[in-house]
């Protein structure tokens, strides 16, 4: 499931690269195996929301060839671009700044594949955005997205040894694979056509825990303390029908 990336990291430059440019669990590996459970043509062309500094974009260029308009919010395009020409991917990947909250800057039935991975949690936790994000997909095509999230919600019953780490912003968007559920149920125009629990979370952490950056160094704590017991990385994926 993972020869892609696992190649990659055998390699000590890529390794460097991945770890210089890595924001929380392994995107490269988590959008493997996101991947894996899809059909991603050399002619699909595809919007990576939330895409950081664009690992996910790298996996989607260079394992299938696909076109990926990288889009972000944080991350500057000019910054993505120089990256997507040091790694030979600038002729596929196309760097873009936008808001999801607030619009996207495409035509309606544009992608082939929505995809969004480690981000859309932070965005996507109401009624309202998977709606919005719909018609930017042809009929036919998918929505994917993989994202952290708990085994159980927590509610009021917040373990003893996670609190430390509970603020309203993880509280607000870590959920279990139910409350997803839930959510995207809502939304008409899909078919929800799976929503489960990722094989890669404990070595997509690990990946990331081994990282220099000073976030991950706050996350070790944080994951010492779960131990395993709660988190889960959630894969959802729909169908535009």
């Amino acid at each position: 499931m993972y020869t892609f990336t696992n190649q990659f990291m055998s390699d000590e430059t890529n390794l460097a690269y991945l770890k210089d440019n890595m924001m929380g669990p392994n995107a490269m590996r988590v959008t493997e195996e996101l991947a894996s459970y899809l059909t991603v043509s050399k002619d699909a062309r595809i919007l990576d929301l939330g895409c950081g500094c664009g690992l996910s974009t790298l996996l989607l260029v260079k394992k299938y060839g696909s076109r990926v308009f990288a889009t972000d919010l944080w991350i500057s395009p000019d910054d993505n671009h120089e990256r997507f020409k040091t790694v030979g991917i600038d002729d596929k990947a196309v760097p873009i700044s936008a808001d999801a909250s607030k619009g996207l800057p495409f035509a309606k039935g544009y992608f082939d594949l929505l995809i969004s991975v480690d981000a859309y949690h932070y965005f996507g936790d109401n009624d309202e955005m998977l709606p919005s994000l719909i018609p930017f997909v042809k009929k036919g095509g998918y929505i994917a997205v993989a994202i952290p999230g708990i085994k159980y919600e927590f509610g009021e019953n917040v373990p003893e040894e996670m609190k430390p780490f509970w603020n309203n912003e993880v509280a607000r968007t870590i959920h279990s694979p139910g409350w997803w559920k839930d959510i995207w149920s809502k939304a008409e125009g899909i078919k929800i056509e799976d929503i489960r629990e990722m094989s890669c979370c404990k070595q997509a952490w690990d990946e990331w825990l081994a990282c220099p950056n000073p976030y991950a160094e706050g996350d070790r704590k944080m994951m010492e303390a779960e131990n395993g017991q709660y988190f889960n990385l959630i894969s959802l994926i729909a169908k535009v029908i």
